[in-house]
């Protein structure tokens, strides 16, 4: 059986008074109905400090973040926690699984083609060559490294189902909802075909003549875009 873990993944735990509602005022998607969800924790200004998937586990909520990222997130939400009876800490029992296909888990929530994703221990083996080069060949982003610094809706979470623009308030929200407003998302990441560093690479992947791009929408024309990207641009 192909391994299913994905190591350069990591499980925060949120437990104690009202984690949904704690979390709901501080992310970009509406965490009020069914769970999983992909959302954003963002600066003021809407930029992307961290994304990572969202689960229930009774009570409890669970962050499917980068593991090299996740104390780094459990500081900045401890931020916000102020005085609340609420603990953030790494749950090492449980790890992040995925298989392009079967019935195992639910569907990845930015995009079904993305595969099946579930949270159990942690197997022996490791899935995460084969979800790189699934990821990166359906042309969706993911992590600091790819994300970072930059304005959420350049990452295409609104076609990723990454954003709620009827949820109420969360951290970056005004500047999000007025380029949606306006219709005016300037530059996007993609996906292009790369054997080297570019002045618009933020992350190269030589192995798969691949690389992570921000580019200006009006640089696209010539780009085979997926199906996801392109009625956007």
């Amino acid at each position: 059986m192909p391994a299913t873990t994905l190591p350069s993944r990591a499980l925060l735990r949120l437990a104690g008074e009202d984690v949904r509602g704690f979390l709901q005022g501080l992310v970009t998607s509406d965490l009020a109905g069914d769970l999983p969800v992909w959302t954003g924790l963002l600066t003021p200004q809407g930029k992307c400090l961290f994304d990572f998937l969202v689960w229930d586990d009774g009570d409890d909520l669970l962050l499917d973040c980068e593991a090299q990222a996740s104390a780094d997130l459990a500081r900045r939400l401890s931020i916000y926690r102020l005085r609340r009876n609420i603990t953030i800490t790494p749950d090492g029992a449980l790890a992040v699984h995925w298989s392009p296909d079967g019935q195992q888990g639910v569907p990845d929530p930015r995009l079904p083609a993305l595969g099946q994703r579930w949270l159990a221990p942690p197997e022996d083996g490791s899935a995460e060559a084969a979800w790189l080069a699934h990821r990166l060949d359906l042309g969706v982003c993911e992590g600091r490294a790819e994300l970072g610094d930059l304005l959420w809706l350049e990452c295409n979470a609104a076609e990723l189902n990454g954003v709620s623009f009827t949820k109420g308030c969360f951290v970056g929200q005004e500047n999000t909802a007025r380029m949606n407003w306006r219709s005016r998302v300037n530059r996007r990441l993609v996906i292009v075909p790369a054997a080297a560093q570019g002045p618009r690479t933020r992350m190269l992947y030589p192995d798969l003549g691949l690389a992570v791009e921000h580019r200006r929408v009006e640089e696209l024309g010539s780009l085979p875009l997926p199906d996801w990207l392109a009625p956007a641009v």
